[in-house]
């Protein structure tokens, strides 16, 4: 892994084109690693740094992905870009291959909203605290919303919010398992391994299974995140994804 300031320095003043075809893979372990370590200087479309837009793949020192790959790698002497040596050149890789898919997948069409609009939604007609929880108040049963943020660009949130079933990441994936006494169990899942199952159940209750006592256990395949698509207006949407985007930990 390596540390958030990582792509910290690349642009320039032209926009870069990619010179290799990256599969879906290559781009969604991308962007679990530029989440997990560019996020907090960079922000989810990579404009937090002034004069820096990493989102729209433009890049101040480099002109192909082999160049953008290399600085990842041995950063750039004398500046705040270190190098990374333990890198392995496969997750350079898959990082430009989610920078190029950042500049391709567009940003939230909605407009410019009111964050304290947004929180007096989320705290009423979205009745979202029933599920999520930020700083400390309201449920467990969904994602933490803390940091969401510095976590996830504001189109990511505008989709969850109206389409929840076109992108679900694993850590926010529900199960269900039958007992062998036919009992059903629906749950967050935290954790699993060849022998156990470990959930957060629908009563918010931390539980453990071995596999050798249910008669089946799945993945559910939809998201248990409804939809706001003709429940809000476009504006409460606006307000709302304001509000969120506003979410960064402090």
């Amino acid at each position: 892994m390596f540390p958030v300031r990582v792509l910290t320095g690349l642009l320039f003043a032209g926009a870069l084109l990619a010179q290799h075809t990256y599969t879906l893979a290559d781009i969604e372990a991308g962007g679990r690693l530029y989440r997990a370590n560019c996020t907090v200087c960079h922000g989810p479309d990579g404009d937090f740094v002034p004069g820096v837009d990493l989102g729209r793949n433009k890049f101040r020192r480099a002109s192909s992905d082999e160049e953008i790959e290399q600085i990842i790698l041995k950063g750039i002497p004398g500046t705040g870009m270190p190098s990374h040596s333990t890198l392995r050149e496969m997750e350079s890789e898959n990082i430009v291959a989610y920078l190029h898919s950042l500049a391709n997948a567009g940003r939230s069409t909605l407009p410019p909203g009111d964050a304290a609009k947004g929180k007096a939604i989320f705290e009423s007609k979205g009745n979202c605290a029933a599920c999520h929880r930020i700083r400390g108040v309201g449920s467990r049963m969904g994602p933490d919303l803390t940091d969401i943020g510095s976590l996830r660009r504001s189109a990511e949130l505008e989709q969850s919010l109206v389409d929840p079933n076109a992108e679900i990441l694993p850590e926010n994936r529900f199960v269900k398992l039958v007992t062998k006494d036919g009992t059903e169990i629906t749950g967050r899942l935290l954790n699993t391994d060849t022998l156990t199952l470990q959930i957060l159940d629908s009563q918010e209750r931390l539980r453990f299974f071995a596999k050798s006592n249910l008669r089946e256990y799945s993945l559910i395949k939809n998201s248990p995140m409804p939809t706001y698509r003709g429940k809000l207006t476009t504006e409460e949407l606006a307000d709302l994804v304001t509000y969120l985007v506003s979410l960064k930990g402090i």
